[in-house]
């Protein structure tokens, strides 16, 4: 898995928005978001560069969430909290990798960079 990396002082990209798509169209294999109707590769490109962008933004963006869950499970004062471990575990990571996603969950809830 890669390695979180924080960008508090790069602009946040609102992506195009992902729509759900029917389930009979994400049925067929060979259907993806409509991008194999479009015959001009101009707008091929366009679309399937905008959908790229967003599905990056909306990884990036789960994965400060998984930080931030996993510092706040960590979390001492917590009568529950979970070892990094367990955290590993319940996430299918390393527990190293858990480990720093904590320290980048509790990094970004302390610079109130986090995910509204």
């Amino acid at each position: 898995m890669a390695e979180p990396t924080p960008r508090r002082n790069e602009p946040r990209l609102r992506p195009a928005p992902l729509l759900f798509e029917p389930a009979e169209a994400s049925a067929d294999p060979e259907h993806f978001f409509d991008l194999e109707s479009i015959d001009d590769p101009r707008a091929l490109l366009d679309r399937a560069t905008e959908l790229t962008q967003a599905f990056r933004a909306a990884a990036d963006r789960a994965m400060e969430f998984q930080a931030i869950a996993a510092a706040q499970l960590a979390d001492p004062r917590r009568f529950d909290r979970l070892t990094a471990a367990d955290i590993a575990e319940r996430a299918e990571w390393t527990e190293d990798y858990a480990k720093k996603m904590v320290e980048f969950g509790r990094d970004l809830m302390r610079g109130g960079d986090h995910p509204d």
